[in-house]
């Protein structure tokens, strides 16, 4: 039983293992984490954020959209995403925001952005004055943000005070005296004019627009696309962005977030929407931009957390997602985490209804989320980090006692163990530990044994050695859609690899879905005990789990690896 004891001890070891590779790691890691940007009717001003940003970054986000107000007098408001019309603004009204940016002091919410809208949108692009201060409401919003702290803009180009609409060429009051080609030259020129006073104050700024040409992508694909865009309600929306393309330096950094994608319920649709925005949407802007779109502009998706809670027969049921036979909120879990393996950096999460944080809005309902949608936060908590959700939930479980155990001698302290058809098996020298078997290849010459003195924090390993190419196994039943954490910890002498992966075999012992395996390593130096940490979800056609303790490119005997507390958790 010494494995159940130690479930506390190895979790808290795992944990602090992390923790002592955290820094050294961080140099060299590659990857461009993917992050979860929070928004919606509950989003925060400056004040609010100042108030509650500690509790706040206890949600599963990387960052938050904040909606800036600047302070023109004791009661009046300057709301910064109401920045489309002709009033001049005082940079000094919003001082008192970037105050309250800056007193934050953010752990977790790493990525935060300064909402700018297109609104009212009641200047027309010829107006010389009108556009002159909207130019430089763009330019307060870019200090706000790079002053504060913050990551960047968000920008939203819907029109929310009708019958003005920015983008829409129907709606400009000088549609009778220009035609639409010269509305797009002039947009491209407001463009460039926003992107110059932008960069003047924040050169390296992230630009997350809640959608760019994904809008108007059916626009593309043809000979002369004004046509087609003419008379759409975002048809002088490219011209703007290529003239943003036309000044923005290599550090500028703009997102498509495709708004489209809240309705998405396959892996299908949001690789179309990658491949359309990266390759077909270039067509709406500039030849010679082109290179430069393809270096800045990065994919993105929304995911819109009303579409999982909406009943499907009420009056919102245009906005539903089929849960596909499963809880919706599992299909939260996985769309968004298809969301953020598909794009570049970043998936925003909207919502309505209910709220993350407190908000004054009437609109909103008093209840959180996590109670409206149970599940929500352990879902976008597991697409965002598996790793860190799982050890989070193993830790708390642990608080609260052993779990039964999965595998058998997952510690390989045991001599004797019953199987799981009644027999008992006794462990036999030049055999593997009980509970396990051993595989190599034809070519691979090397022995898989019990160690009985050797181990991670006790007596008891399994011990591989001059195994060319080779593994111990052993196998649990499993059902399609589960979720496992699997953990062991390794150490190497001499030459060779080692690693653990995770197969799948049907109900009945074949092997199925290869292209699912997973392989998982250790970073640790090979003289320590390295842990091996992972997380799997059992495809459609498995009915087993597999688990392979690889070994390989060991020369001969003097060459050794250990494996020892190895765990499988089934998630929830």
């Amino acid at each position: 039983m010494r494995h159940w004891r130690n479930v506390v001890r190895t979790i808290a070891a795992g944990m602090m293992i992390s923790a002592a590779l955290a820094a050294p790691l961080r140099a060299q890691d590659a990857r461009r984490r993917k992050k979860l940007i929070a928004t919606g009717w509950d989003r925060v001003n400056s004040e609010r954020l100042l108030a509650n940003h500690v509790a706040m970054q206890k949600r599963p986000f990387d960052g938050v959209v904040v909606a800036i107000e600047g302070h023109v007098d004791e009661k009046k408001r300057c709301p910064l995403w109401w920045a489309h019309l002709e009033t001049p603004w005082k940079r000094s009204w919003f001082t008192p925001c970037v105050r309250n940016l800056r007193a934050c002091k953010f752990t977790r919410f790493t990525d935060n952005f300064v909402q700018i809208g297109a609104n009212p949108g009641r200047v027309d692009w010829f107006d010389e004055a009108g556009f002159r201060e909207i130019v430089d409401h763009w330019r307060i919003a870019a200090w706000v943000a790079k002053a504060g702290g913050f990551k960047g803009l968000v920008f939203d180009p819907e029109p929310y005070a009708r019958p003005h609409a920015q983008f829409h060429y129907a709606a400009q009051e000088g549609r009778e005296k220009h035609t639409f080609d010269e509305y797009r030259v002039q947009a491209r020129r407001r463009g460039r004019e926003v992107m110059r006073a932008i960069v003047a104050e924040f050169p390296d700024v992230t630009i997350l627009c809640y959608f760019m040409n994904s809008v108007v992508a059916r626009a593309a694909g043809r000979p002369r696309p004004g046509v087609a865009l003419e008379p759409m309600s975002y048809g002088l929306l490219p011209a703007f962005f290529d003239g943003w393309l036309d000044e923005a330096p290599p550090g500028v950094t703009l997102v498509d977030g495709c708004e489209s994608a809240y309705r998405y319920n396959a892996t299908t649709q949001y690789l179309e929407a990658a491949v359309t925005i990266k390759g077909v949407c270039q067509e709406l802007v500039s030849p010679a931009n082109r290179a430069k779109y393809r270096a800045q502009v990065q994919v993105g998706y929304g995911v819109y957390l009303d579409a999982y809670w909406n009943p499907k027969d009420s009056e919102w049921s245009a906005w539903y997602v089929d849960g596909l036979g499963a809880p919706r909120v599992d299909r939260l879990r996985i769309n968004t985490a298809t969301a953020l393996r598909v794009a570049d950096e970043y998936i925003w999460i909207y919502g309505e209804k209910f709220r993350w944080w407190p908000t004054p809005s009437k609109r909103v309902r008093p209840q959180p989320w996590p109670e409206a949608l149970v599940g929500c936060e352990r879902a976008l908590a597991y697409a965002r980090d598996p790793l860190a959700a799982a050890r989070a939930q193993i830790a708390a479980r642990a608080k609260a006692g052993p779990d039964a155990p999965l595998l058998r001698n997952g510690d390989f302290g045991s001599e004797k163990l019953r199987l799981p058809d009644g027999r008992v098996q006794t462990f036999r020298d030049g055999r593997p530990p009980v509970g396990w078997s051993g595989w190599q290849a034809k070519d691979s010459k090397g022995t898989f044994a019990w160690d009985r003195r050797t181990g991670a924090a006790g007596a008891g390993s399994a011990r591989a050695s001059g195994v060319a190419n080779g593994c111990f196994l052993q196998h649990h039943p499993a059902r399609a859609g589960e979720r496992y954490a699997v953990r062991a910890v390794r150490k190497l002498r001499g030459a060779g690899r080692a690693w653990l992966r995770v197969r799948w075999q049907t109900a009945d012992g074949a092997w199925t879905a290869e292209q699912l395996d997973r392989v998982f390593h250790a970073d640790a130096p090979a003289g320590a005990w390295g842990e091996i940490f992972g997380v799997v979800e059992v495809p459609e056609s498995a009915g087993q789990i597999v688990l392979l303790l690889g070994v390989g490119d060991q020369a001969g005997e003097k060459d050794i690896a250990w494996f020892d507390d190895v765990t499988l958790w089934r998630l929830n």
